[in-house]
């Protein structure tokens, strides 16, 4: 079980979650000397914990809509290849947003309202990401999704967190990151573009073609 827990939580997706906290830590120390380490934690382990949720919904919504097959090309999915069934993968999903959830409390604590502005699209897209009525991975908005939440808004975030303001270099680093994350987001539709292509999924690959795709990359 263990095992299938760690496999789901896809460990190498996760410096996608670290790298923009770390960054926003690290600006918001070089323009005002202001570092507080419990903010920090309770911003990672929030940002890690959104990143786990999503990668267990997008397991177990992606299996059940087919996009994932046990033929699938790159790391194995524990729902479509039988390691756990739909319900405790998504169960699971939900428990990661819970500890989101608790992070974000302390966080709502020392800065008030402008993180329930973030933490609560945040914790829907988890899930919207790959599931709901407007799924944004199958209407080939994952990389615009990445550039947003895993760029702009997170390290935005992390540097109000720490010192209370918005500055204009944490907008320029954070497109930066953005991009960067959406480069992760490119490759992996580029490698399943035929079989998005053949279940539905509708991403900027399957939309555009490869040539196009590869531009990104």
């Amino acid at each position: 079980m263990l095992k299938s827990i760690l496999l789901a939580s896809r460990p190498k997706t996760l410096p996608a979650a670290i790298v923009p906290v770390w960054a926003g830590c690290v600006l918001a120390w070089k323009l005002t000397g202001v570092f507080n380490a419990w903010l920090a934690v309770c911003t990672l382990g929030g940002a890690i914990a959104i990143q786990i949720a999503t990668n267990f919904f997008n397991d177990a919504i992606d299996s059940k809509k087919g996009a994932d097959t046990a033929k699938r090309l790159g790391p194995q999915r524990v729902t479509a290849s039988g390691l756990m069934s739909p319900r405790k993968v998504l169960l699971w999903g939900t428990i990661f947003l819970v500890i989101a959830a608790v992070f974000g409390a302390f966080l709502i604590h020392a800065r008030g309202w402008p993180i329930l502005a973030i933490g609560i699209p945040s914790l829907f897209l988890a899930y919207g990401y790959t599931g709901g009525p407007f799924p944004l991975a199958y209407r080939g908005m994952g990389e615009l999704f990445v550039i947003l939440f895993f760029g702009f808004i997170a390290v935005t975030g992390t540097v109000f967190v720490q010192t209370g303001a918005w500055p204009n270099e944490a907008l320029l680093l954070g497109g930066q990151i953005g991009l960067l994350s959406a480069v992760l987001i490119s490759i992996n539709n580029l490698r399943d573009r035929e079989e998005d292509a053949s279940t539905g999924k509708r991403t900027l690959a399957v939309r555009c073609g490869p040539k196009f795709a590869a531009m990104f990359i």
